[in-house]
């Protein structure tokens, strides 16, 4: 008789290779500041910020305090049809007035995932009500993650995350593009013809694909294409949007105009679950007319009042404390510290965009082994896919902690040696 699996708690678990991480869990129940407490009494640096979203650190008393008086006033109602809660409205007014868009309307949804799939579709919605209904085609770079939703995964340019579900595509007629090369992207847009183009997603700065800034004149080329072709640019700000890169949304650093923007993660610092879209008049102004059809969108935490007003007191923070003027700071202490790794040949690359660093071993070192090790020093970092340690704290972070992080991997280099490298792990956004 074949004995039984160990199969470990019933929670299964997320983007995880389950027989590799069975009897290996690490359980968090604490966390406090830049740092989290495990169930076997660890106290690990967010080197991470849980995933990529933990931006003003963790167990703040005045947002624990936000939502209890909240969930005591109104723990959330709907904002289907003629309803609204006060607090989403006060949430999208907030939004609008730090979007890189003027005038933008904003759908509120739980997460990244969700942005994704409303925004796709709203592309490809937008288009048929024009009358241009050859406008289908979703066109996303090499190396992108977009969530796991139909969309994201369809428009996934990780294999990894596309591949087993016995089509190309679960969503047709999407397409991908190069990733670092706009002469590129050019031939294929030219290739695909961008009259049957809806939109182009790009992130401004690759999370999972292994931390990878825009090359210069890149996303201003993608602009460009957009502007010239008659096709909707959607910037995936779920991971920079909020701080991350030392303003409110990449698409301000990078001087970009896009006719819609996603966002998720640091929009409230992870302390509830919301995400949604920022949307051009272009675009929504056509849903807003007399006789105009309706945009069918919403899920029933579209608007959550208690995650709304969760979100507001994180941006109330990141602006009271100056948190993006830190970002802009801690920037330059991430760029020291990684340029100075530069003499170590067991490193191929690093690479930095605002407080996000990555790490790229050479492939006889194992991003997953040094990850592994440096949490035993108490520090958690990431392995990402192309041997990729993630670098990200909280926006709290300080100077001596992020030096700390650097030669922590440093040091988990040391321990483990070479290796032969896994193979790739298909991580999460």
């Amino acid at each position: 008789m074949t004995p039984p699996l160990h199969t470990g708690p019933a929670l299964w678990s997320a983007q995880a290779h389950m027989p590799s991480v069975l009897g290996r869990q690490i359980v968090v129940e604490r966390g406090e500041g830049n740092y989290v407490f495990t169930s076997d009494g660890r106290r690990l640096f967010d080197g991470t910020a849980g995933l990529w979203h933990a931006n003003i650190g963790h167990g703040r008393a005045e947002m624990a305090e936000t939502a209890a008086s909240q969930m005591r006033r109104l723990e959330t109602y709907h904002v289907f049809g003629r309803y609204l809660n006060d607090r989403a409205v006060e949430l999208a007014e907030k939004i609008a007035s730090i979007a890189p868009i003027t005038d933008p309307k904003i759908i509120l949804n739980s997460g990244g995932s969700d942005s994704i799939d409303v925004a796709l579709k709203l592309a490809r919605r937008y288009w048929q009500l024009r009358g241009r209904t050859e406008k289908t085609m979703v066109l996303s770079r090499d190396l992108a993650y977009h969530g796991l939703h139909a969309y994201g995964t369809s428009v996934a340019g990780l294999d990894f995350n596309r591949e087993g579900y016995g089509t190309e595509s679960l969503v047709p007629e999407t397409a991908r593009f190069d990733t670092y090369d706009i002469e590129q992207v050019r031939k294929t847009v030219a290739e695909i013809g961008p009259h049957r183009i809806a939109a182009i997603i790009a992130e401004p700065v690759q999370g999972t694909g292994g931390v990878i800034p825009p090359a210069p004149g890149y996303l201003e080329g993608l602009q460009q294409l957009a502007d010239e072709h008659d096709i909707l640019l959607i910037l995936d700000e779920v991971i920079t949007g909020f701080g991350r890169t030392g303003h409110w949304f990449a698409a301000q650093r990078y001087g970009l105009r896009p006719h819609i923007v996603t966002m998720a993660k640091g929009i409230s610092s992870g302390y509830s679950a919301v995400g949604g879209i920022i949307v051009a008049p272009e675009v929504w102004a056509p849903f807003y007319e007399t006789g105009a059809p309706m945009y069918r969108h919403g899920t029933t935490y579209s608007g959550h009042a208690t995650s709304a007003a969760l979100a507001l007191k994180n941006l109330e923070i990141i602006e009271r404390e100056g948190l993006l003027e830190r970002v802009r700071r801690l920037e330059g202490v991430l760029a020291t510290e990684l340029e100075g790794l530069a003499g170590d040949d067991r490193i191929e690359e690093t690479r930095f965009a605002g407080f996000l660093g990555g790490i790229q071993l050479r492939p006889e070192f194992s991003a997953e082994e040094v990850t592994d090790a440096m949490v035993e020093q108490g520090w958690i970092a990431r392995p990402l896919r192309g041997n990729v340690i993630q670098i990200s704290p909280p926006f709290t972070t300080t100077d001596e902690e992020v030096r700390g992080i650097v030669a922590a991997a440093v040091s988990a280099l040391d321990t483990i040696g070479a290796t032969t490298s896994t193979p790739e792990m298909a991580t999460a956004r």
